[in-house]
């Protein structure tokens, strides 16, 4: 049998779950073909960057699992997953990655919504009376 890669990746409220299995470059997420998952070109992009900066684009079947958030939060994710899956595939990328900034996650969350406010900070008109 191949040998299965796993990474995983977060960026807001996404969690990317990330597979690499040895074969000709077929991207799958969500069951779906990354042209029918994503449909911006930028966001395609942003998730085959750690292929392109590695030269493995075209070594290794992607099977992703990801949830939660939206496309652009979901990208980040699967960005990151892919970068830790790579690692696993071979240690001396880390400095190309690392370099990227594709290893650190995104630490950037929505923050919370606060009792008195109708959103995290948006409260109601002021008026003096």
């Amino acid at each position: 049998m191949e040998k299965l890669i796993q990474g995983t990746g977060r960026r807001k409220s996404s969690v990317a779950r990330v597979r690499l299995v040895p074969g000709d470059g077929k991207f799958t997420i969500n069951h779906r073909d990354i042209d029918q998952y994503l449909k911006e070109e930028l966001l395609k992009n942003i998730v085959r960057e750690p292929l392109n900066l590695t030269d493995t684009l075209g070594k290794f079947d992607v099977y992703v699992l990801v949830n939660g958030g939206g496309f652009t939060g979901q990208a980040g994710a699967i960005r990151h997953g892919l970068s830790r899956a790579l690692l696993e595939v071979d240690p001396e990328y880390r400095s190309i990655l690392k370099k990227a900034g594709f290893l650190t996650r995104d630490p950037r969350m929505k923050e919370r919504k606060k009792y008195g406010f109708k959103k995290a900070r948006k409260s109601s008109q002021f008026s003096k009376r």
